[in-house]
């Protein structure tokens, strides 16, 4: 299963905060598809899914300011 969080236009910490709390709603191995444009995310979501021990497995920039990333459940 995917689940898509978008959260343009949020600053940061809360782009995190929330794909923390989506996270924790789905199933090990399902996806989680954040769309962003907070810059400090491009940095802090990455290494939050590795401390975690979660996968990325997609992470583009899709816009000038925009980017999505795609974080599969451990």
């Amino acid at each position: 299963m995917q689940k898509t969080l978008d959260v343009l236009g949020q600053v940061c910490p809360f782009p995190l905060v929330e794909a923390k709390e989506i996270i924790e709603e789905i199933s090990s191995g399902d996806e989680l598809v954040i769309q962003f444009d907070c810059t400090q995310a491009t940095e802090s979501l990455p290494r939050w899914a590795a401390e975690a021990g979660h996968t990325v497995t997609n992470f583009e920039q899709i816009g000038e300011a925009t980017w999505t990333i795609t974080v599969q459940k451990k």
